[in-house]
């Protein structure tokens, strides 16, 4: 295969962002896009120079033009990047036509709509390639190659840190559209359902049960501030407020910043756009107003099936920062801040510092910290080759990790300890 053609399903922001990663790749063309925003969609057709023909309102169109185009399908492979409740029929319809598919975490929103995109790739013979962006980070390449190479001996334990930031919690799971688990779904599944992933992957054990942790402690009605009002635009506390919407949103436009989170916010990067999405929409709203009912956070408990444990945090109120992680072995201990890895052998009592960047680009640019481009890059090459063994994020290790996911959200509300079984 000469040229890899990817249509995408879904033009915001990880969807565009996939886009220009296998627009920058040699062998992958980006050719068509289905994209009901109609700002978006023209922006998208602008921005790969695709043919208006194949620029479609509905994912639906998109499938039934290669259905009935002479040349057959009108692409290799799609990329689904819609909104989590919108996974399941473009999966199971572009697979069924032999479409190879990247498709943006989490897999669906249950444990058995997870199982029908799996069973639909394995059954049309397509590669899948879920978005864990995680695994493909030059910090993940460094961490596990470390863990791999037994420089720390048997490992005992390893603790993992998300820090999602106040303003990114603020603007996505409070304002945004991951704030309502009826519409959206929990926060561990719509946030962090690669970091369970990816301590699966660095530590090669399956989780064997998890307990969980974990609530709405402080976006809510009770903690609002005295006198606070509906909208920031027009709040008299709004100047002392840390998660002031006009303070972020104004100034990423005033810095000509367009592109997420301010994307999300408006489609045309205009000071009267702003205003108007801040007096009428969601992202002008006050985080005390209550329209928000998932977890600002939570702890996770593991046990992997070789014995070793580890426990993850998810906390909005941090500083948005690099993920951090410690792994405890019988010969040594490694730190990571997401900029230096630390190797503490106990033996000699000595520390060697590694930056990550020495294990590829890890800078914000990068996506992930590298692992976006490396996802669309492993994502190409497997298909050009016809070779789904270059993908670290198949179907059945990210149906495994999801269904951890879902046992430790059941954890979490049941106050059980609970097995992970497939």
């Amino acid at each position: 295969m000469s040229t890899v053609r990817i249509a995408v399903v879904g033009a915001g922001n990880r969807g565009s962002a996939y886009a220009r990663w296998a627009a920058d790749d040699p062998q992958a063309a980006v050719v068509a896009v289905a994209e009901p925003n109609a700002a978006r969609r023209a922006r998208f057709v602008a921005e790969h120079d695709i043919d208006p023909a194949l620029a479609f309102a509905d994912w639906r169109d998109l499938a039934a033009a290669g259905r009935t185009g002479e040349a057959g399908k009108i692409a290799d492979a799609v990329v689904i990047a819609t909104l989590d409740d919108d996974h399941v029929e473009p999966s199971v319809a572009f697979a069924e036509q032999g479409y190879h598919l990247l498709l943006e975490k989490p897999i669906a929103r249950t444990p058995d709509e997870c199982r029908l995109i799996v069973a639909a790739a394995e059954q049309a013979g397509v590669i899948l390639a879920v978005g864990h962006v995680l695994r493909y980070a030059p910090y993940t390449t460094g961490v596990k190659s470390i863990i791999d190479s037994g420089r720390l001996g048997q490992i005992v334990s390893i603790q993992h840190l998300e820090p999602i930031g106040f303003w990114h919690h603020a603007h996505s799971y409070v304002r945004g559209n991951w704030r309502d688990e009826a519409a959206s779904n929990f926060a561990l599944l719509t946030k962090s359902c690669h970091d369970i992933d990816w301590l699966q992957y660095v530590m090669g054990q399956s989780v064997a049960r998890v307990s969980s942790f974990g609530g709405l402690a402080h976006f809510t009605p009770e903690q609002r501030p005295a006198g606070a009002t509906a909208r920031c635009v027009d709040c008299p506390v709004e100047r002392t407020c840390a998660y002031s919407a006009p303070r972020l949103y104004r100034g990423l436009l005033d810095g000509g910043h367009h592109d997420w989170p301010l994307s999300a916010v408006i489609d045309q990067f205009t000071p009267a756009a702003l205003d108007q999405a801040l007096r009428e929409g969601p992202y002008g709203e006050c985080v005390y107003a209550g329209a928000n009912d998932v977890v600002d956070h939570q702890v996770v408990n593991l046990e992997f099936a070789n014995g070793a444990t580890g426990s993850f945090t998810m906390i909005a109120f941090s500083e948005a920062n690099h993920r951090s992680t410690r792994v405890f072995g019988s010969q040594g201990e490694l730190r990571c801040d997401g900029e230096t890895i630390e190797i503490h052998d106990f033996l000699t009592r000595s520390t060697e510092r590694i930056p990550v960047g020495a294990f590829g680009d890890h800078t914000a640019s990068g996506g992930h910290g590298g692992g976006d481009a490396r996802l669309v890059t492993a994502f190409v090459d497997a298909v050009a080759a016809g070779d789904p063994s270059r993908i670290l994020s198949g179907g059945e290790d990210s149906l495994r990790s999801h269904l951890t996911v879902f046992a430790a959200e059941h954890a979490r509300r049941t106050g059980a300890v609970v097995p992970v079984t497939l």
